[in-house]
C-alpha cells in the first residue's frame, strides 16, 4: 500500500482546522424553547450586508412597481403582512434588537414559487407560492417564519464570512503543499460549506416553528408545506425556492420532531387569544 505523502496530511490536518475554525465564535441568537446552541463565524459586519440587501430590496421593489407587478391583490398583501407582522412580534425571543429592525413586507405579482427575507428584515414573497401551493395560513406562516429565521440568524453574514476565511487558508495551503486550487476548493465547499448550509436550513426550519407556534398558527400543520414542495419537485418551472430550500422525507421527519417543543407555545398563544381579558 502506497503511503500518503507528508504534504497530504498537512492539508487534512489544515482542512479539518479550518472546520473548528467555522464552528466555534459567537451565536447571533437566544436558544429559544428550541433549544438552539449552534455557534456561528462572523467576519463581515452587519451593516454592509444589511446596507446591501435594504439596497437590493429597494431595486426590486422599484422594478415591480413599475411593471406593475407590486402589491397588486388587496387582499393577498393585506393577508401576508398581517401573518408577517404576528411573527415579527415574536422575535425578541431570540433576538431583542431584531424588534427595531426596519422591517418591510411586500408580495410580488410572479408565477414562481418563492419567498425571502433578506438581511435586516426585508421580506419578499411571490403570488406563485401562495397561489401556486394553496397555502393555509399555517403553511404561509411556516414559510415566512422560516425566512425571518434565515435574516434573525444572519445566515448571509455567516456563509460570507465562512467562504471568507476558508478561501484564505486554502489557498494559503495550496500553496505550500502544491494541491491545486480547485481541488482545495472542492474539498472545501464539501466538508464546510454544503454542511453548514444544510445545518442552516434547519435552523431555520426550527427557529420558523418557535416564531409560528408563539404567533398563534399550529406548529403541526407545518411540515404540510414540505410536503407540497416534494409535490413539485418534478420539474415544474418557477420553482426556485426549491434551489436552496430542497425538501426531504429526513427534512419532514426533523422538523416534525421539534413539533412537541413548542405545541405549548401555540396553545397558550391561542388561549391568550380567546381570554375574556383579551376580546374586552
Amino acid at each position: 500500500m502506497t503511503r500518503a505523502p507528508a504534504s497530504f496530511w498537512r492539508t487534512m490536518a489544515a482542512l479539518a482546522c479550518t472546520i473548528g475554525l467555522l464552528q466555534g465564535c459567537a451565536s447571533t441568537t437566544q436558544s429559544g424553547a428550541i433549544g438552539l446552541q449552534r455557534s456561528q463565524l462572523m467576519l463581515v459586519s452587519s451593516d454592509s450586508i444589511n446596507a446591501q440587501a435594504a439596497k437590493g430590496f429597494q431595486q426590486l421593489t422599484a422594478d415591480a412597481q413599475s411593471k406593475k407587478k407590486l402589491n397588486t391583490d388587496v387582499a393577498m398583501t393585506q393577508r401576508v403582512r398581517r401573518i408577517g407582522h404576528d411573527l415579527i412580534a415574536q422575535v425578541g425571543v431570540f433576538r431583542p434588537d431584531a424588534r427595531d429592525w426596519a422591517w418591510e413586507i411586500n408580495v410580488f405579482e410572479s408565477d414562481d414559487i418563492n419567498a425571502f427575507c433578506a438581511p435586516g428584515g426585508k421580506i419578499g414573497v411571490y403570488t406563485g407560492l401562495v397561489n401556486r401551493l394553496r397555502l393555509t395560513d399555517d403553511e404561509l406562516a411556516a414559510v415566512m417564519g422560516h425566512e425571518i429565521a434565515h435574516a434573525l440568524r444572519e445566515h448571509s453574514r455567516e456563509q460570507m464570512s465562512q467562504k471568507t476565511l476558508s478561501g484564505l487558508i486554502t489557498s494559503t495551503i495550496a500553496v505550500a503543499t502544491g494541491v491545486p486550487g480547485e481541488l482545495m476548493d472542492a474539498g472545501s465547499q464539501m466538508l464546510v460549506h454544503l454542511p453548514n448550509s444544510r445545518a442552516m436550513e434547519l435552523e431555520s426550519d426550527v427557529i420558523g416553528l418557535e416564531l409560528m407556534a408563539r404567533a398563534g398558527y399550529d406548529p403541526r400543520n407545518a411540515s404540510s408545506i414540505w410536503r407540497k414542495m416534494q409535490q413539485v419537485s418534478g420539474g415544474q418551472p418557477g420553482a426556485s425556492f426549491l434551489s436552496t430550500h430542497p425538501a426531504g422525507d429526513q427534512r419532514i421527519a426533523e422538523l416534525d420532531a421539534y413539533v412537541p417543543k413548542v405545541l405549548p407555545l401555540y396553545q397558550a398563544a391561542v388561549a391568550q387569544k380567546k381570554s375574556p381579558a383579551r376580546s374586552r
